[in-house]
């Protein structure tokens, strides 16, 4: 069988001088031989242990290297770097102080209640570094899941003596190591020799093949292959899936091909950018805190005269006074105003909508596992996709079967349909009605016999076991159905009735292995009547060299001439251009010694011990025809693409297969089309990376492909996207796509066949591995980020109306109309459910047809800040102005406001209300509010500041109740409420009602409202709220009005300068 029991009965000895330390030796592009005498060692005897020791010196450990991320406390610093959180920090801890201050100055004890507005400030913060540490310390365990597919031990020769389950990590080059079915490889290796016929191995996971391939000893001719050519390697991490070895370790630990993947994954981590979103969110939070440096100075200039005076002498100043008491009341002005204008609900907000936009994608089996990723989905621009299960459905299936005429050198072709491995799955067109002829029957027979696949029905699915070829064939020959013509039952239980009548009737005695040489397998059968028979099934050119006869229709057997093999081999041509996978189809009767062949008794069982005797005895064959196999197009495929191409999105394929397949299934889902030159538009991965100009290959428009990928393709195709602005998601099962999906904007990960390392490196994981799935997703995303957008803008025009608000108040020197902790409230609570439900707006019916919006496109453009700027100043008027009306009017627009008994004064006294000490006779009648009388006998300057309650309340009812009315405005950025109404997101109308019950709350409820430092209101002034908070919606109906013209108008010229172009 190979050279196993030779070898171990050497004996030798071996002096192993010493190794020296250098440059990556190309093992696979020499002999065995020379393998040894390079890393100075015998196959049969190993390297002694001292030798080992010193090794290990030199090249460590076999294990991959531990990155030490960052510290608990460094991630949590990191997630004050955020412009918006400094602004809040700074404002909470002033405000902190501020309340300390003011208790201490007073000299009362503290309540509680003074430091509402810093606590809750405090907990946002430590709520958003919780999230962000959660989130950053997932960040490496696509490093651990790496790890964890590594071999554990390993049978290593050593001091001429095998040593079993020997720690995987204590080899080092140079050890002689063996290895059989079901081991995990535990390093880079050179197959020295083969102690089975065959020797396969699973290394899918490390290139992207979907088979598993077969390794040889014999060396590669080329030095700078790729791993796939590297025929006489093999590599840590892959497994054995058939056949056992003996090899010689040539790379440990980093080194590998998984540890050179351990390092791309570990700098791609390093290579994290922020998603558009944040990046928005940053530039606006630099933005605002430029803008509330302007308005704090401006407050600070307009007030300076309160709390410093300047008396000139021969014009020279002279007696400064200053009031720290009145500088300190502004400074906090100033806070209140950076509360007013940073949004402190609207991280809150958007990770509500963001999860809600998981869901809604979990349940088109996208699986997000980073929030931020469904934002960056919306403005994706390149989808770059693997081919093997992401395309196609990674399942073999039969296409085309070929069959011999009815005389010599005549073919019949049958199309095969069908995607999966379920044999209900599909027909074979124009089929004979009724009994099979004996051709077919034959075919059938070899599918079924010579076969060593499984097909089991799991679940609601059809899954197949061995390798997928085989399994390919096993349900085309259940489609051919039974030479009696009773086809197969249509009973789901009885999946393969096919295959079980077939095997009854013909006995497996023995099977001749696939190998390399001869290109096919063999099986010795025998069927009821007791003859034996050789079934054989392999690569067609290799069976025709072989064959003397061929089958015709009706059974009958003619010799095989060269007219009917130019035809066969023709047929073959068109199908393998067609990047199909043609297996031929043969047998004999005539089997001399193993005629009365009955098992491992009889004298000819010798001969099958030596696979060099099988090319030999499967001579003489009678040719009976072929079948074309590929992994086939998912069928939604086609219209995922156009789907991209419509959304202006480039669709690339990048796959570890063979160029000719790649292309056949880029041009049947449509990334290219049927006859388009593909010259500059395929191209392997180290054609691609032997180019000068990369990028102005992935700036053509169209697709691309890029076949035999490997890691650093990848890596490098996603950089150089990336360098160019393209917003990246990218497509991957294998271990070998981590560090590309680590490096991607999106990684998107396989559920099914998708490796842990691939899931963890990912930032999305495909439930259904459909590329179609990926689609649906950026539509979604799209959604999501215009439903972001919307909430955003609203919450932002919000603030500025309470900007505007404190800025008048400030400018025209009245009371403080609303305090920090209120204006915390609006920010956090009432404004928080209306946002949200902002999130649920439906999408737009087109929103799949417009081009993908640039990752640097605003947030806010100059049209729609002038709109919020006018909200914004028409907030500030409204709020301050029914302040002013409550101190100076008896009545407003015919509704009574005397009803509390409050005392009226001018507008010159309100605005001038410091100085009400200094006024004579001045007085103040008591006035109630709800169960409470305020009465300023004592004091009746205090009318300003314990007075202004109700003023106070109705400011704060005015603002509540315009940003539930300019939620509505927010429907749309430029239609019309009257296009679309409030009902078609009945979330918001629930939102809207829910805020103003909260608000209600605080009113009513006896406790908040001393807390929020409110009190109840009469009907009447609800009624003036109402009157001066609903002309908003009026007035953003013109703005959007106006937009709209200006839109088109713009849209117009565009289109003629278009036209003349």
């Amino acid at each position: 069988m190979g050279r196993g029991g030779h070898e171990e009965s050497k004996k030798a000895t071996s002096t192993t001088p010493p190794v020296e330390v250098c440059t990556p030796f190309p093992a696979w592009s020499t002999s065995p031989e020379e393998c040894e005498a390079e890393f100075k060692v015998t196959s049969s005897y190993g390297l002694q242990s001292d030798e080992v020791l010193r090794r290990r010196q030199v090249y460590g450990f076999n294990e991959l290297e531990k990155h030490s991320g960052p510290s608990i406390w460094q991630l949590v610093l990191e997630q004050f770097n955020d412009t918006l959180v400094r602004i809040l920090l700074i404002a909470a801890v002033v405000s902190f102080f501020l309340a300390w201050y003011d208790g201490t100055k007073h000299g009362d004890e503290i309540s509680i209640t003074a430091f509402v507005e810093p606590l809750v400030i405090f907990l946002i913060l430590i709520a958003n570094a919780v999230v962000g540490v959660w989130q950053e310390s997932n960040a490496e365990k696509a490093l651990e899941a790496l790890k964890e597919i590594q071999s554990e031990h390993a049978t290593c020769r050593r001091d001429g003596q095998w040593v079993r389950d020997l720690p995987a990590k204590d080899l080092v080059p140079g050890d002689i190591v063996e290895l059989r079915v079901g081991d995990k490889v535990p390093a880079d290796m050179r197959v020295l020799y083969l102690i089975s016929s065959t020797l396969r191995v699973e290394q899918g996971s490390l290139t992207g093949e979907n088979a598993s391939v077969n390794k040889t000893n014999k060396k590669v001719d080329l030095e700078d292959t790729d791993i796939q050519g590297k025929d006489c390697m093999v590599f840590a991490g892959t497994t054995v899936v058939n056949g056992s070895c003996v090899c010689l370790v040539t790379q440990t630990g980093m080194n590998t091909e998984i540890g050179k993947i351990h390092s791309q994954i570990h700098e791609a981590s390093q290579e994290d950018d922020d998603t558009p979103l944040k990046k928005k969110l940053n530039e606006f939070g630099e933005a605002l805190t430029a803008i509330i440096g302007v308005i704090c100075v401006l407050v600070w200039l307009i007030n300076v005269k309160y709390f410093l005076t300047v008396e000139f002498e021969n014009g020279w100043p002279r007696n400064f006074k200053f009031s720290f008491e009145k500088c300190t009341y502004y400074f906090e002005i100033a806070v209140a105003l950076a509360v007013a204008a940073i949004p402190e609900g609207l991280p809150a907000v958007i990770t509500t909508c963001l999860a809600l936009g998981t869901r809604k994608m979990a349940q088109k089996n996208a699986l997000v596992r980073k929030l931020p990723s469904v934002e960056t989905l919306g403005c994706t621009t390149v989808i770059c996709s693997d081919k093997t299960g992401t395309l196609t459905t990674n399942q073999m299936s039969a296409v085309r079967l070929v069959a011999m005429g009815e005389h010599a050198g005549a073919m019949r072709s049958f199309k095969v349909d069908g995607t999966t491995y379920d044999p209900h799955d599909g027909k074979i067109h124009d089929w004979p009605v009724g009994s099979l002829d004996s051709n077919l029957a034959t075919i059938g027979k070899i599918a079924e016999v010579c076969n060593d696949a499984t097909v089991t029905q799991a679940e609601h699915q059809v899954i197949a076991s061995g390798m997928s070829t085989e399994a390919a064939l096993k349900v085309l020959a259940e489609k051919m159905g039974l030479p009696d013509g009773l086809g197969f039952s249509s009973n789901p239980s009885d999946l393969l009735a096919c295959c079980q009548w077939w095997n009854s009737n013909e006995k497996r005695l023995a099977t001749l292995e696939f190998d390399r040489t001869r290109k096919s397998m063999g099986v010795i059968v025998k069927s009821k009547s007791g003859d034996n028979s050789l079934l054989v099934k392999g690569a067609v050119e290799n069976l025709l060299e072989r064959s003397i006869s061929v089958q015709l229709q009706d059974g009958s057997v003619v010799p095989l001439d060269e007219n009917t093999k130019r035809v066969i081999l023709s047929t073959l041509h068109d199908m393998s251009t067609s990047a199909l996978r043609c297996l031929g189809f043969a047998y004999k009767t005539e089997l001399d010694q193993f005629a009365t062949y009955d098992g491992e008794d009889h004298p000819a069982h010798k001969l099958l011990l030596d696979p060099s005797n099988y090319s030999s005895i499967e001579s003489d064959l009678v040719f009976v025809g072929l079948v074309g196999l590929r992994d086939p197009p998912r069928q939604e495929v086609y219209k995922a693409i156009e789907d991209c191409r419509a959304a202006g999105i480039k669709v690339m394929v990048i796959t570890g297969d063979n160029k000719e397949t790649a292309e056949a299934i880029c041009r049947d889902i449509g990334v290219f089309g049927q006859n388009e030159d593909i010259s500059m538009k395929s191209l392997t991965g180290k054609e691609f990376m032997a180019l000068d100009d990369k990028k102005r290959l992935l700036r053509q428009k169209g697709g691309l492909l890029f076949s035999r990928a490997e890691p650093k393709h990848k890596q490098e195709i996603v950089r150089l996207l990336k360098e160019d602005g393209e917003v990246v998601a990218m497509t991957g099962d294998g271990v070998n796509d981590a560090p590309a999906l680590k490096l991607a904007d999106i990684g998107i990960a396989m559920g099914i066949t998708g490796t842990e390392v691939a899931k963890e490196a990912s930032d999305m994981v495909l439930a259904d591995d459909n590329f179609s799935t990926i689609v649906s997703a950026v539509g979604e995303g799209r959604s999501i980020y215009n439903n972001m957008k919307a909430f955003i803008r609203y919450m932002i025009s919000s603030n500025m109306g309470e900007v505007a608000s404190i800025f008048l108040t400030s400018a025209l020197g009245i009371p403080e109309g609303l305090i920090p902790v209120q204006l915390l409230w609006v920010n956090l609570v009432t404004d928080g459910p209306p946002a949200t439900a902002l999130g649920f707006n439906p999408p737009d019916k087109d929103i799949m047809k417009k081009p993908p919006r640039r990752s640097d496109d605003s947030l806010i453009t100059p049209w729609i800040l002038f709109r919020y700027m006018v909200i914004g100043m028409y907030v500030g008027i409204a709020t301050v102005g029914i302040f002013i009306i409550w101190f100076t009017h008896e009545s407003f627009l015919g509704i009574n406001l005397s009803g509390d008994g409050h005392t009226l004064v001018t507008y010159s006294q309100l605005s001038n209300w410091d100085q009400c000490p200094t006024w004579e006779q001045f007085e103040v009648t008591p006035f109630t509010a709800g169960t409470r009388t305020f009465s300023f006998d004592s004091n009746p300057c205090d009318y300003f500041q314990s007075g202004k309650v109700k003023a106070t309340t109705l400011s704060l009812s005015v603002l509540v109740a315009i940003e539930m009315f300019n939620s509505l405005n927010a429907l749309s950025e430029d239609t019309s409420l009257l296009s679309m109404p409030p009902w078609v997101n009945p979330w918001l109308l629930i939102a809207m009602s829910v805020s103003f019950g909260l608000h209600f709350l605080i009113l009513y409820v006896p406790f908040l409202a001393q807390v929020f430092g409110i009190v109840p209101l009469s009907f009447n002034e609800w009624l003036l709220v109402l009157v001066v908070a609903f002309p908003v919606v009026l007035i953003d109906e013109v703005l959007k009005f106006v937009g709209r013209c200006l839109h088109s108008s713009g849209k117009s010229a565009k289109s003629r300068k278009n036209k003349e172009e």
